[in-house]
């Protein structure tokens, strides 16, 4: 058993700044769980295109507001208590709300190395 908390994150690579907000990257495959826990922050008022085409992720709202727009163009509020899950390595838009940051807890599979980075230059969105 091991506990570990957000500001002991924040002291490794394991914290990331993405960009569009933060990841605490809680669990990532070194643990050996199978699986990857982040504590992932989306800024307000922030757009960013993203595909995840080695992992399967769902994000589960613990705060603030924001919405993910899947490439048909339908729009999904999300608010506290709403999880919305990429079970097809789906693109989408992932934003902050207009007023609020966007606080999820992310679950991936399999897990990530913790190191990954996003290229939100990329103008066919940001893959890895």
């Amino acid at each position: 058993m091991f506990v570990r908390n957000l500001k002991e994150v924040e002291l490794t690579e394991r914290f990331v700044d993405w960009g569009n907000g933060t990841s605490h990257r809680l669990l990532t495959k070194d643990d050996g769980m199978g699986f990857t826990v982040c504590h992932t922050v989306v800024r307000a008022n922030s757009e960013a295109l993203l595909q995840y085409r080695n992992h399967l992720e769902a994000c589960y709202c613990i705060k603030g507001e924001g919405e993910v727009e899947d490439m048909d163009g339908n729009v999904f509020s999300i608010r506290a208590g709403d999880i919305y899950v990429l079970d097809k390595h789906d693109r989408h838009y992932l934003r902050g709300g207009k007023d609020q940051d966007l606080v999820l807890v992310s679950i991936f599979n399999p897990p990530l190395t913790g190191t990954e980075r996003h290229d939100l230059n990329n103008k066919s969105g940001s893959q890895y």
